[in-house]
Order: structure tokens, then C-alpha cells, then sequence
């Protein structure tokens, strides 16, 4: 027997039928009788429960109790809002916003963090409280252009590119049809581009800042090459290379620069959380298997060997946008400062005239390859607390010659002990706490919790987040060596015995030889 009304699609979720827009349940909640109120809240709650509490669990670094408490709270500061007015379209990112805030609230307030141990972790509040910003530097025009759209925009864009939803679930959580839709997230885009190269004028802190905008923005959105000139001043200047480099995200990465520039902290853990960009990831690598004859190339590569020119994509824009050759860049960076010559650096040992050795050069590494690592901020080494063994925690100490204190950075990025060479760095071992754990090979399930790509900034991305960074929990001699969010600030900056010796960050050329790579643009000067 037919049923009167056919059977729901999958999208969109749980919250009711296409007609329902967000708006319209929302409407619901801020009146009408207790019953309606209540149908309306229940479906809201439902429509957009799981990711919530997925960022709350990244908030906290704890899939517990505190999670469902933290998500909670949210939804009842969101209605309550509602309540008063406000629109119920844009829910997602205003609901996600609002968990990251709690968090950052009842972490710095004591009653509440004595009784939720959870509140303490320092890959979650109690790392958020650290940090210097929760959104990074280098996304602020990003975040105010992303603002500053109407709400319908805000919508469309975060479903679309953050969540990676299809934009049929987009039209419905709007209450529109996929070709207005469709309309939406083309002019979306547009106005979330001209509102970032507006906040770069308007934020520009100099003349020259304000007039290469358009000099900056029209290659870049053509895909051509910058003029010579505005080459020389992106050399020169960090606000319009952050500028550049957000602008190049407009080509394929929309969503990351989105989630960065909302979100801030664990915006890298909330893209990889999302199930619509699992599948996008899924086609994508079976797509590059088929065209190399199966052997796909790995995502954290990015194309890094190409450049911005009359045929090429903005995409591979790095903090030297505008350089001749970014991977020359990065090699230069490196020479020398990791190397099979025990770490000296042939310019730090002679003289100009090639004479003697230079006053006050670091101590050398014991064995070709080994050096310490020195934190730029506290000028402290990176030590194992007591014996090099599978679980000993790493911290800040200070700098002498016990092999406890030497690494070796592979060609595969595992951060190797030199005192215990099977054990490597770990950084998912403890729930944001980095100790030493066993070394991996091939496709080990745990390949990437023990592997960093290093910048020519000097740090050291976890290959499982590249938006975190290792980092201490003090600057203080005993600090635990944790992972935070990346911020680009010199407590995330690690330097070799050469680096230190002259000053330089640290810049590795693996035991094979292979150059630091730039992970991803921070937006800071080296």
C-alpha cells in the first residue's frame, strides 16, 4: 500500500522536511505555544547536534561527559539569542563559535575547571587559555570579510566548502531551491573575496600596503604573475603576504581558510572530522591513483613545486609569494643547518677570509646528523625526562651534552631519539601531552602521530594536524612539550646547535639530504 507523502531523502538531516529552513524553525522557538516551541527546539537540536559536539570534543581533547555538557550550553546560549530576535540562518558556525567560547569560559573559571578535570588538558582549555589568539594573525581579513556577509552568504559557504555538504542540503537549510542556491554560493564567493580585499585596504598598515591592493588581488584572481614590484614588497611585508596568501585559497581551498579564520583553534580537526570531506578526500586520491597508474601522491605535498605564473593555480602560494622559486627559498634556508656534517655550519666555523674557528659557537652534535633542539623563546633544549624509554615525557632543560637531549629528523619525518633511535616523537600519545613512543614504518596505523613536516620557520606540524604545532606548556626549564595551535610565535620555533650558533631558525635537510618543507603559509615572517 502507497504511503501518503514519500519517504524522506537523506538530507536533509534529522530536523524535518526540505521546507523547514533553519529561519523558519527558528521562528518556532522564539514563539508560539509550548508545544510548537518545543518541536522546533527538539528539531534544531537534531539538525545540527553531531557536529557540534564533534567541536566540542576537539575543544576539550575528551569525547566525554563535559562534551555533551559543553554542547549543550551552547545550544541554550544560541536559542536564547533566537529568543531575542535574532536569525536563525547561519546556525552552524554561530553554534560552533559559541562551544569554542564555553570552553574558553569555564576553563579560566575556578569553580567550574575543580570539578571537570577535562577542563585541563593542554592540547584543549587549558592550551586554548594559552594561546596568544585563538584565530590566527594570518586569517584576521579573512575573518572580518567572512563577518561582514549577509547571513544567507554565511550560510551557504560554511555548509558548502567548510562541511563539504551537498548543496542541495545547503538550499534546504535555507528553504530555497538548488538553483537559487547555486546563485547564492557563486555570489557568496565573490562578496567573501571583495570583503577580504577590502579589509586588506582598510587595514593596511601603510600607504604602499594600500596601494598594491589591486596590483595584489587582479593576478592573483587570473592566475597570472605578480608585477616585480609587488614582489619586492611582499619580500618585504608580512601583512600583504598574509593578504596573498589567503587570497590563494580562493582556488580550491575555500573551506580550510573559512574554518581558520571562524574557528582559530582546532579548525584542522574539524575539517578532518567532517564526513562530506572524508568522501571529497576518498575521490580525490582514487582520481590521482588512476591517473599516475596508481600511485597517489601524498595530500600534504600540495603541489609545492609550482609556482604562480600565467598558466599556473594561486593555490601554491607560500609565505614567499612572489619569490623567483619558493622551494629555492626553502633550500637555502637549509643548507647547512641540519646536515651529515655533524650540524656545523660552514660559515659559522671560518671567517670571512676562511680563517678561524668564530668565538662562541655551539657545542657540535655527537654523531653526523644528531644535533639538540633549542627553543627560540627560552633558549632550552628539548630533553626525556629521565631514561629515553616508550612513554617518557618530554620537556624543556637546560642545554648540556647528555645524549637524552639529541634527535635525528628523518627523510620520512619521524623526530628520532638519538639515545634510544627506536623511539620517536609522539604527539598523540597523551592527549596533547608529546612522549616518546615507538618509531613506525611503512603504513602503520599510527604513521602520521610520529611524523612533522618541518617549515622554514622552524616548526615541527604533527602530519595528523597541521594546524597545531609543537610547542611547551611554559617556558620554564621541566615544561611539558605539548601541541597547540599553530600561532607562528617563538615558542614554537626550534632551532639546531648551527642554527643557534648564528642566530638562524631552524631549517632541516634531512640524512638523505631532502629540504624543509612549508607546510602551510603562516603568515609570519621566518
Amino acid at each position: 500500500m502507497l504511503t501518503p507523502r514519500p519517504p524522506r531523502p537523506p538530507y536533509p538531516p534529522p530536523g524535518g522536511d526540505s521546507g523547514e529552513s533553519d529561519e523558519s524553525l527558528a521562528a518556532g522557538v522564539r514563539g508560539g505555544p509550548d508545544g510548537e516551541v518545543a518541536e522546533s527546539t527538539a528539531l534544531l537540536i537534531a539538525r545540527h547536534w553531531r557536529p557540534v559536539h564533534d567541536y566540542a570534543v576537539i575543544c576539550l581533547a575528551s569525547s566525554g561527559s563535559v562534551a555533551a555538557m559543553v554542547t549543550g550550553a551552547a545550544f541554550h546560549q544560541v536559542f536564547d539569542r533566537l529568543k531575542l530576535g535574532e536569525q536563525g540562518t547561519a546556525l552552524r558556525p554561530r553554534l560552533l563559535v559559541t562551544v569554542r567560547d564555553t570552553v574558553l569560559l569555564w576553563s579560566g573559571t575556578g569553580r567550574i575547571s575543580g570539578v571537570l578535570p577535562a577542563l585541563g588538558k593542554p592540547s584543549g582549555a587549558r592550551g586554548m587559555r594559552a594561546a596568544k589568539t585563538l584565530v590566527p594573525e594570518n586569517r584576521v581579513l579573512a575573518e572580518r570579510a567572512y563577518q561582514g556577509l549577509p547571513s544567507v552568504d554565511r550560510a551557504v559557504l560554511w555548509h558548502v566548502e567548510v562541511e563539504a555538504e551537498p548543496l542541495g542540503l545547503a538550499a534546504a537549510l535555507l528553504g530555497v531551491d538548488a538553483d537559487t542556491a547555486a546563485a547564492a554560493l557563486d555570489q557568496a564567493r565573490d562578496k567573501l573575496r571583495e570583503g577580504l580585499v577590502r579589509a586588506h585596504r582598510e587595514l593596511a598598515p601603510s600607504r604602499d600596503c594600500r596601494f598594491y591592493n589591486r596590483l595584489l588581488d587582479v593576478p592573483l584572481r587570473r592566475g597570472a604573475q605578480l608585477l616585480p614590484d609587488v614582489r619586492r614588497h611582499l619580500d618585504a611585508c608580512r601583512y600583504c603576504r598574509a593578504a596573498a596568501e589567503q587570497l590563494g585559497h580562493f582556488d580550491g581551498r575555500l573551506g580550510a581558510l573559512l574554518a581558520e579564520a571562524v574557528l582559530g583553534w582546532g579548525a584542522g580537526r574539524y575539517l578532518e572530522s567532517r564526513p562530506g570531506r572524508s568522501r571529497q578526500q576518498s575521490a580525490r586520491l582514487r582520481g590521482a591513483a588512476r591517473h599516475r597508474g596508481g600511485r597517489p601522491r601524498r595530500a600534504a605535498l600540495r603541489l609545492l613545486d609550482r609556482l604562480p605564473g600565467p598558466a599556473r593555480s594561486s593555490r601554491t602560494l607560500l609565505t614567499g609569494v612572489g619569490l623567483a622559486s619558493a622551494g629555492l627559498l626553502t633550500t637555502l634556508l637549509a643548507a647547512g643547518m641540519w646536515s651529515d656534517d655533524g650540524g656545523a655550519d660552514p660559515a659559522a666555523s671560518t671567517s670571512a677570509s676562511g680563517g678561524g674557528t668564530v668565538p662562541g659557537s655551539a657545542e657540535l652534535p655527537a654523531a653526523p646528523g644528531e644535533t639538540r633542539l633549542r627553543n627560540a623563546a627560552t633558549d632550552l633544549c628539548l630533553a626525556v625526562q629521565g631514561t629515553p624509554r616508550d612513554g617518557a615525557p618530554l620537556s624543556l632543560a637546560a642545554c648540556s651534552a647528555n645524549p637524552a637531549q639529541r634527535w635525528r629528523y628523518e627523510d620520512d619525518g619521524q623526530l628520532r631519539s638519538a639515545a634510544e633511535p627506536h623511539l620517536c616523537v609522539d604527539s598523540r600519545a597523551d592527549a596533547g601531552v608529546v612522549l616518546l613512543g615507538a618509531c613506525t614504518e611503512g603504513t602503520d596505523a599510527r604513521t602520521d602521530d610520529v611524523r612533522y613536516d618541518l617549515t622554514a620557520q622552524g616548526e615541527f606540524l604533527p602530519r595528523w594536524d597541521e594546524d597545531l604545532a609543537l610547542d611547551t606548556a611554559g617556558r620554564n626549564a621541566g615544561a611539558d612539550l605539548v601541541v597547540t595551535v599553530r600561532d607562528g610565535t617563538p615558542g614554537q620555533r626550534w632551532q639546531t646547535d648551527a642554527g643557534a650558533a648564528r642566530g638562524g631558525s631552524l631549517s632541516v635537510s634531512g640524512t638523505g639530504g631532502p629540504t624543509a618543507r612549508p607546510a602551510r603559509a603562516p603568515g609570519h615572517d621566518a
